[in-house]
């Protein structure tokens, strides 16, 4: 006789929509691939009455979520709430003490709490399973915690939100303004009404802490990750990057050094010839270098209710099916905290934009700033000649320590001749 396996759903907008659906439209085959029914016996949500376009009939409704843990017909959490503190953490714990596997889409919870849910779960003999919360359709928890798990990890990065590069794809192609793309992404649903968590970076930062936990076994570790978004990406800087060869991208970046782990999320000039330079539109993407494998690449819908229903529906069928591994690839006790490298210890090339009135002698002023804090020009650009109007003058260097160009730029807004902030985007080489 076929087992039943009997799910507990918390959150009941897209994403908990979209794992409705999926059970309902394929019961058959995720029987035949887990070897138990998935059944949806209990659901909670904020709006009992709200029509959301699938039924829940036979389903045992809770208005507070954490009772879904004391139903004895309730063998599986699913948590789709959100946030990284409140109703979201309480249920988890709560399941994971109860003894009951948790599914959860929640980068935010795990990012801030994951470390110590991990050991919850392993204390408790408990699942925790997560591939929803990173990259949504794209299964790169699997990827990184099993299929490379004979590698050593020598780097892991990718475009980790959709709104911003949609943005970004969109300034490329239109040649329009940050503010003008974001409001035709607000319209057309891409972006939210308050889209600071995703253009701010700080959506890809929670992300980027989890794949740096998976790939360097060590706890999570969201406080360390340097953040920066678009909001001050120019459609110039935009255009300059096109000339120059390169597209822009906010990354998420982590990389094991030898002086520890770098964690950062910031707009990235990245080659054209790339395989990131061509994920266009809300799609993401993740690269993982390995060892023995070098560069495997990940590209998909990163979020969405398709995408990311369906990578929920796939952790119920391991747990269905028994399949079970440490939630961030090793257990907690096994972890390494190693050192995480602040952003200005970070050596690489970057584009610098700087907006000067055209005087005698101002490349040189801006040439002996660099000189002193011993950062090489690669090459440098001015674009027109104006004694009245100030114009933009265009550099990259060659590899330099962040903390000297910063200094440099600093010293540089200060010059009497300097019309405007300097702005300054990395160039990683992939």
């Amino acid at each position: 006789m076929t087992k039943t396996i009997k799910i507990g759903l918390a959150g009941l907008g897209t994403v908990g929509v979209g794992v409705l659906k999926i059970i309902e439209a394929h019961g058959d085959l995720l029987e035949a691939r887990s070897g138990a029914r998935l059944v949806v016996t209990a659901v909670s949500s904020r709006d009992r009455n709200k029509d959301r376009g699938v039924s829940l009939d036979g389903m045992t409704w809770y208005d507070d979520a954490t009772e879904l843990v004391s139903d004895p017909d309730v063998d599986v959490v699913l948590e789709l709430v959100g946030g990284s503190e409140g109703l979201a953490r309480d249920l988890c714990t709560k399941a994971l003490i109860a003894k009951k596997p948790v599914v959860t889409a929640n980068k935010a919870l795990l990012a801030v709490h994951g470390t110590e849910l991990a050991k919850l779960a392993e204390d408790n003999k408990a699942s925790l399973a997560y591939e929803a919360a990173v990259a949504g359709g794209i299964p790169i928890v699997k990827a990184l915690r099993e299929g490379l798990s004979a590698n050593a990890i020598k780097r892991v990065y990718g475009i980790l939100n959709g709104t911003c590069n949609y943005i970004l794809t969109e300034m490329e192609e239109t040649g329009g303004e940050f503010e003008n793309i974001l409001a035709d992404a607000q319209a057309l649903g891409y972006a939210e009404a308050d889209p600071g968590f995703d253009i701010d970076g700080v959506d890809a930062a929670h992300k980027l802490a989890i794949l740096t936990s998976l790939a360097y076994a060590t706890p999570v570790d969201f406080d360390s990750v340097f953040i920066e978004g678009i909001r001050n990406v120019t459609a110039e800087d935009i255009a300059n990057a096109k000339e120059l060869g390169y597209r822009v991208k906010l990354l998420g970046v982590a990389r094991r050094t030898k002086k520890g782990i770098e964690q950062r999320v910031h707009p990235c000039m990245v080659r054209k010839d790339t395989s990131i330079a061509n994920v266009s539109g809300v799609y993401n993407a993740v690269v993982a270098e390995g060892d023995f494998v070098d560069g495997t690449v990940y590209v998909g819908r990163g979020a969405g209710e398709g995408p990311t229903a369906s990578a929920v529906v796939a952790d119920i069928i391991d747990i269905a099916a028994d399949r079970h591994s440490a939630t961030f690839g090793v257990p907690v006790k096994k972890m390494t905290d190693i050192p995480k490298v602040s952003i200005e210890e970070h050596r690489g090339c970057y584009y610098v934009c700087l907006t000067v009135y055209d005087r005698p002698g101002v490349i040189a002023d801006v040439s002996a700033v660099f000189r002193d804090e011993d950062i090489s020009i690669e090459s440098l650009l001015q674009s027109g000649r104006s004694d009245e109007e100030a114009v933009p003058v265009i550099l990259v260097t060659h590899e330099a320590k962040e903390a000297a160009v910063v200094r440099a730029l600093s010293k540089i807004e200060k010059f009497p001749h300097s019309a405007a902030k300097p702005r300054m985007i990395r160039i990683v080489s992939l």
